[in-house]
This record gives C-alpha cells, sequence and structure tokens, in this order.
C-alpha cells in the first residue's frame, strides 16, 4: 500500500536506538524517497532506555551508564554514516566528527569480594590499537565458532606462556590422532599435576585439534582438556594463597578451559545451530558442569558479566536471582574479547542524548522524516483474519499529552556552547499552557501519569501502510492487548522474555578521585558490592557541562533495583515515580555512606561516614548540610514499562520473536527484546534488530552486511 505519491507510509512507534536505526536505514538516500515516515514518541525527547538531557548547571542526566563496546560494528557504523552526512564544522561545534564523539576507553576494574565485602580491586588496561569500530570486516573477524575457539585456545596459550615461557607447537605440527590418543593415556597414569613446561606444550596442541575439527576423537579431546584443567586447578590453588595477579590470570585460564570444553562435548562445532543448543542453561552452571573450579565460577569476572547486563531475575542479587542464558553468555564473551576494534570499551564524550540522538533527530529531520512528540501510543488495534487466516494492524490509538502554541512544529533541542541537546525537561515555552503543566508537575514520560489533552487515532491505508513498533517490552502487554490474548506465541513472548527495573546515580564532587584515594583516573569498575555493583569515573564530562565553578570529579553509579523494592507500591498512583526515586535515594545514601569507602578511603571523615560537604551543589545552597547534600545532585529508578531492562535468562531465547517474522503484514518489531541474532539488552542489539526490522519493509539492508547476524 502506498499515498498518492506513490510513497510508503511508515509509522515508527519509540525513540531508542532500534526504532531510530529503523528510520536512519529506511530513510537513506539510496531508497530515492520511497518511505513517508513519522514517528511518533512519548513525551519530549528520543533515547529511549539511552535518553540523556541537560539539567542544572548544563549537567549531564543520563537514565543510567552508558558505554560502547569495541564489536558494536552495526552501532558505530550507523554513527559514522550519521556523522558524516551531518557534516558538522568543527569550527561551529566542538563535537563535529564520530571521532570527536567516542574515544578509546581501556580503564576496566573488576572487584573481589570476601564475604560479601570488596576486598580486592584488580586494575587493568586493555591495549588500544589503530583499528576503527564499522570498518569494512577484516579477514580477523570471523564470527564462526570454530574461530572463536582457536582465539580462545590462543589466549589460554598466550596466558600460560607468560607464566612460562616456552615454544609453542604450530598448526603444521600437529599430531596424529593415535599421537593424542598415546599422549592422553601417558597423561592419564601420571595422575599428578604436570610441569608448566608440559602444560604449554599441551595447550599448544589444542589450536591445530580445533582446526581439524573432526579428525580426532571427541573422547580424547575431552580427556586432554581434562588433563590440562586438572593442572590449571592445582596451579589455581597454588597461586590462590599468594600472588593476587597470578591468580587472576590462573582463573581467566580455567574459565577459557571450561568454555572449551563444554564447546566440545555438547557437540557445537559441528552443530548447525551454533551456541544455542546451550540456551537452557545458566552460565554460572554450564561452567560447573564443565569442570570450572567453584573460586572461578564465582570470581569477579562472572559476577562483573552478571552485573553489566542485570542478569538477576527480578532484581534478586541473592544468590539463586543471577541467572544469564549460557549461549548468549559465550557469544558476548567472544564478541567483546576476540572482535572488538580500537579498545574494549569506547566511551562518549557528552550525554548519550548528545552524541546518539540529537545527531541522528538532524540527519532524519533533513531526510523528512516527521516527527509527532507528546504521542503516548495506547492501543494497537488488528483486523479481523483474512481467508488466509492473517491479520493486521487495523487502528493506531494514542494518547496527545500536549499541544505546541499555534501548532507549530515542535523544537526539542536546546544549544548547550554550540552543541545541539535534549533539555532534562520539556521546552514548556512551546507548549499551550506550558506554566500551568510546569506548575502541574506533568511527567510526560511516566506509564502512571496518564493526563491527555486529545486522542489521536491513525488509520492503516490512510494514515500509515507499515508499522515498525520499537517500544520496550515491557510495554507490550498493555499496547499490544488484542495481539496478545489472540497470538500463543506473543503471550509466550511477554510470559517468558521477562524484564528487570535498574536504578542508577550520578555525584559531582569537589575532589580529585586521586584524593579521594583511588589510584588513578578514568576506571570503570563492576562486580562491587550491591545495591550499586558498577561504578564508572566520568569526570571527562566536566569540560561539557556550564558549571560557574566546575565540579573536580563525577561519578556514575548503577545496577538492578529489586523487585521486592518495588512490590509495596500502588501502581495506579501517578505518584508512583517519587516512591520510586525515594527508593533508589536511599539506597544511594546507604551506599555512599557505607561501601563507598572501599572504592574511596578517603572521602569519609574521621567518623567513618561519607563527606556529603563533597558533594558540588549547582545552586550552590550552602544551607543544605549532610545527608541534605545529596538532593543536589542526579538519581532515577528505571521502572518505566519502557524503561526496564531486557533480561537474558536460561531457556527463553525461543520465545524472541524476529522483525523478519510475518504473520502481521504490515507490522515488524524492533527492540533488543526481539530475535535479532545478539540477544542481550545493549546498543548493538538494539541497531542490529532495528536494521532488521528495515529489512522487513523494504529488503534492505542486506542481511549478510548485518555483522554478526546469522540468519537462517
Amino acid at each position: 500500500m502506498t499515498n498518492d505519491h506513490g510513497r510508503v507510509r511508515v509509522a515508527v512507534i519509540g525513540g531508542g536506538c532500534a526504532a531510530m536505526s529503523a528510520a536512519f536505514e529506511l530513510s537513506k538516500p539510496s531508497h530515492n524517497n520511497r518511505y513517508d515516515i513519522t514517528v511518533y514518541q512519548l513525551g519530549w525527547r528520543l533515547g529511549g532506555k539511552g535518553a540523556s538531557g541537560r539539567g542544572p548547571a548544563g549537567r549531564i542526566e543520563e537514565h543510567g551508564l552508558h558505554l560502547w563496546m569495541g564489536f558494536y560494528e552495526n552501532a558505530f557504523r550507523l554513527m559514522r554514516d550519521c556523522y558524516d552526512e551531518l557534516g558538522r564544522d568543527r569550527e561551529d561545534c566542538r563535537i563535529a566528527t564520530w571521532r570527536d564523539a567516542f574515544k578509546p576507553h581501556p580503564h576496566v576494574g573488576i572487584s573481589e569480594l570476601s564475604d560479601g565485602y570488596p576486598e580486592d580491586v584488580w586494575r587493568l588496561i586493555v591495549p588500544v590499537d589503530d583499528r576503527d569500530p564499522g570498518d569494512p570486516p577484516g579477514e580477523y573477524q570471523r564470527f564462526t565458532l570454530i574461530d572463536y575457539v582457536i582465539r580462545i585456545v590462543n589466549l589460554v596459550r598466550a596466558l600460560v606462556q607468560e607464566t612460562d615461557k616456552v615454544a609453542a607447537v604450530s598448526a603444521a605440527e600437529a599430531v596424529s590422532a593415535k599421537t593424542l590418543v598415546d599422549l592422553v593415556r601417558k597423561y592419564t597414569r601420571i595422575g599428578e599435576t604436570i610441569s608448566l613446561t608440559v602444560l604449554s606444550h599441551l595447550v599448544s596442541l589444542l589450536e591445530p585439534i580445533a582446526r581439524n575439527v573432526g579428525r580426532y576423537p571427541t573422547a580424547a579431546v575431552l580427556k586432554l582438556l581434562s588433563i590440562i584443567g586438572r593442572s590449571v586447578h592445582e596451579q589455581l590453588n597454588v597461586v590462590a594463597q599468594g600472588d593476587r595477579t597470578a591468580g587472576h590470570v590462573w582463573t581467566l585460564v580455567d574459565l577459557t578451559l571450561a568454555t572449551v570444553r563444554g564447546i566440545v562435548k555438547h557437540g557445537l562445532l559441528t552443530d548447525p545451530r551454533g551456541l544455542d543448543p546451550i540456551s537452557e542453561f545458566d552460565c554460572r552452571e554450564w561452567l560447573r558442569l564443565n569442570g570450572a573450579a567453584e573460586e572461578s565460577v564465582n570470581s569477579g569476572y562472572i559476577r562483573a558479566m552478571y552485573d553489566l547486563v542485570f542478569a538477576y531475575e527480578d532484581g534478586d542479587t541473592s544468590g539463586s536471582g543471577a541467572q544469564m542464558d549460557a549461549a548468549q553468555a559465550v557469544r558476548s564473551i567472544m564478541r567483546s574479547l576476540f572482535t572488538f576494534r580500537g579498545s574494549f570499551f569506547w566511551r562518549m564524550q557528552s550525554g548519550m542524548g548528545d552524541i546518539v540522538f540529537a545527531p541522528i533527530y538532524e540527519v532524519l529531520k533533513r531526510r523528512g522524516v516527521k516527527f509527532e512528540f507528546f504521542h503516548r501510543l495506547e492501543q494497537v488495534c488488528l483486523t479481523e483474519p483474512d481467508a488466509q487466516g492473517r491479520r493486521m494492524v487495523a487502528t493506531l490509538e494514542f494518547d496527545v499529552q500536549a499541544r505546541t502554541i499555534d501548532d507549530r512544529e515542535y523544537q526539542p533541542l536546546i544549544d548547550v556552547d554550540g552543541l545541539p541537546c535534549w533539555p532534562a525537561e520539556p521546552r514548556y515555552e512551546q507548549i499551550v499552557g506550558g506554566g500551568e503543566e510546569r506548575r502541574a508537575g506533568r511527567d510526560y514520560e511516566s506509564f502512571w501519569d496518564r493526563h491527555r489533552i486529545d486522542e489521536k487515532q491513525l488509520v492503516a491505508g490512510v494514515d500509515f501502510d507499515a508499522v515498525v513498533l520499537g517500544v520496550g517490552l515491557g510495554v507490550i502487554p498493555h499496547v499490544c492487548a488484542v495481539l496478545v490474548d489472540s497470538d500463543p506465541r506473543w503471550q509466550a513472548m511477554v510470559q517468558n522474555v521477562k524484564t528487570v527495573a535498574t536504578q542508577a546515580f550520578q555525584i559531582w564532587l569537589d575532589t580529585h578521585v586521586r584524593d579521594l584515594g583511588w589510584p588513578s583516573e578514568g576506571a570503570t569498575v563492576s562486580g562491587f558490592v550491591e545495591p550499586f555493583d558498577t561504578w564508572a569515573d566520568m569526570t571527562h564530562l566536566v569540560k561539557e557541562e556550564q558549571w560557574q565553578q566546575p565540579p573536580k570529579s563525577i561519578a556514575y553509579f548503577c545496577s538492578v533495583l529489586p523487585e521486592a523494592d518495588l512490590a509495596e507500591l500502588d501502581d495506579r498512583d501517578r505518584s508512583i515515580r517519587e516512591a520510586q526515586r525515594d527508593i533508589v535515594r536511599r539506597n544511594a545514601v546507604r551506599f555512599l555512606d557505607r561501601d563507598v569507602g572501599a572504592l574511596w578511603p578517603l572521602a569519609k571523615t574521621e567518623d567513618g561516614h561519607f563527606d556529603w560537604q563533597r558533594l558540588v551543589d549547582p545552586r550552590d545552597r550552602t544551607e543544605l548540610r549532610g545527608e541534605e547534600r545529596f538532593d543536589s545532585q542526579f538519581w532515577t529508578a528505571n521502572a518505566n514499562p519502557s524503561d526496564r531492562y531486557t533480561s537474558s535468562l536460561p531457556g527463553t531465547a525461543r520465545y524472541r520473536i524476529s522483525p523478519l517474522d510475518y504473520t502481521y503484514r504490515n507490522l515488524t518489531i524492533a527492540g533488543d527484546w526481539t530475535d535479532c541474532g545478539f540477544n542481550s539488552g545493549c546498543v548493538e542489539a538494539a541497531v542490529m534488530s532495528g536494521l532488521l526490522a528495515a529489512h522487513a519493509i523494504s529488503g534492505s539492508p542486506d542481511l549478510d552486511s548485518i555483522i554478526g547476524y546469522d540468519h537462517p
């Protein structure tokens, strides 16, 4: 279906990474203006879970902590294309290119706990190279499981050889199957720890074995891995008592060996489904089944991985709640360790709204994409089944939250020293009755604030021909009630693919992080204690804000928000958002007063409490004393249905629905909750899903061009 000008009318609902990726792809000049695109967005800004805004003193206020990883190939390619097309002049705008927007961030910290309290933080710098994410894939960027296993084996070999300098066996010197069996028999009989030199040689055999999968008996390969693992466990027991750095190295060796053992044991190297057969297991459970030591399974490495993806069902961090799909965990580890380019982490040089969503908005506007802000989707309504039993979207029902004066187009961005940015609140001066709306405390982004001034209905064939549904998974049961009630697959998806609430806070301090007792600047630390297990030093953003007396450091903290904390709140009350924020405030105050001293030992006063006077108030209110000074900082509860993080729980991947599902003729979906080839809550997954949604409508981009997507 098309409009009178032969163009396909596309309604894109939502403003997060997935929806914007779909709009960006469909509006590309290569489509010759075929698609007439309108974006319908709740509230006043784009961004979804990645939205940010400028608050008092121009400070950046985020939904949480956002770092980009060096393997985000599709996401970086989108942003590079966006900045190239935007063509900013650095004389006018300090963030003119993608290289201005993103900088390598190699500093990583992993916290080790003892009896639930931080005992040690292992700080490391992941080497930076001169490659760029988003470049055309190189020869080294192959994504087959065999290639990943070879990289894992090479990592193990390098770590072992770092401990014991010996030569490696090359692929040309690969042993025969008979020789391998003889070696296994020999070392099985020895039955004791082998020397490091012999261990190094045995590890070096694994690469040619992986390259020639099928040539060697599986039983012999598994036995060889067990012999190596036995020796690694012995080394781990020895070094764990003394050298902590060596202990970290041997823990990593143990975990990677368990991964290889599991891949071989489950026959994944020859299984056309790749890693999918192990998606029923929790990652820790799978590592234990494949011989990883208990100390390794409970190490900071694994805890940090769970923390970074909020892998706690219902926000329960006590133990049993820690759940993560083993297939996605292994896929994430392999992509992040072995396919990153330039840097393991990349750090944005302003808020995510400024760096990602303002440039995308500007490019889309230039291309003719229309935006309808203050539109809250209420229901997706379907037609009756046709003769073939197929249905389609009949209407889209919206509540209109606000109108602009004289029905002018809403201008959402503000200028911050030459940089287009999103404000932290609506631009009330453009809204009819803006002063009254502000005084009424309207929360246009809250699911519980049902205020509206009008209703709007879009009709298929009149207002749209295709729909990209890019809202968060938590909203689906509310806005797709008819679809969920009538389609067993959608019922199964919303019942099994779960989401979790998150919490975050930011503080601005009058003290350098080194003077707080932390040995270096620029760190990102995970695996820390609850209620805030991840910290990032974001001091580099001071120069982007507008302080009269600039703070000397900025810290972001985030974690899951336990469902148990939210259970007593009345979700019918529009003040629920403040009640949720009160919970986060209490958690943050308790964390700063009780736990942050393990990171910053000099941030405490003589009586052992956090020194609240170090917090910088943008309004410079000297009357705020003690804990009251925290009220000048920023914190958020991401418990809105649209803000909740999508979990990758064991056994749930099969319930995800693909954007390429054509059950409903004029509907495709987009979001990190879809089956997109990388089923994890992250920017890369959202962009991949958006590209798939664009392909569902236009046949473009070519599926082979979506990096890391293994389509059927």
